[in-house]
């Protein structure tokens, strides 16, 4: 099995930046697509950035293009999320999660994900 342990939120002013990372341990980190959640209490769980296994695929919601960077390094069993030009509304629990069945960038949702994070808090001041 999967573990995930994110770690980088904090508090920010609006425009400011901050590197979120999830830390993976148990099967080969490489084989997983792996994607950025987050969540503010009373909405749904939205993706905000996904990548594949290899990291040669992306996506990024329409709302963070241009300011969210998703990577990872396998080598160190980890994925970054870096958040700049932050904005109040980015404000939320930060989840990362895992797909284990090979699930292409393009269809990947909430539904996909085989693993998650305990979460990371995100808050953004104006």
């Amino acid at each position: 099995q999967i573990q995930l342990v994110e770690s980088g939120g904090g508090v920010v002013q609006a425009g400011g930046s901050l590197r979120l990372s999830c830390v993976a341990s148990g099967h080969t980190f490489s084989t997983h697509a792996m994607a950025w959640f987050r969540q503010v209490p009373g909405k749904e769980r939205e993706l905000v950035a996904a990548i594949s296994w290899g990291g040669e695929s992306t996506r990024e919601a329409d709302s963070v293009k241009g300011r969210f960077t998703i990577s990872r390094d396998n080598a160190k069993n980890t994925v970054y999320l870096q958040m700049n030009s932050l904005k109040p509304e980015d404000t939320a629990v930060y989840y990362c999660a895992a797909d284990s069945s090979g699930v292409l960038i393009k269809f990947l949702d909430e539904s996909s994900m085989d693993y998650w994070g305990q979460g990371t808090q995100v808050t953004v001041s104006s």
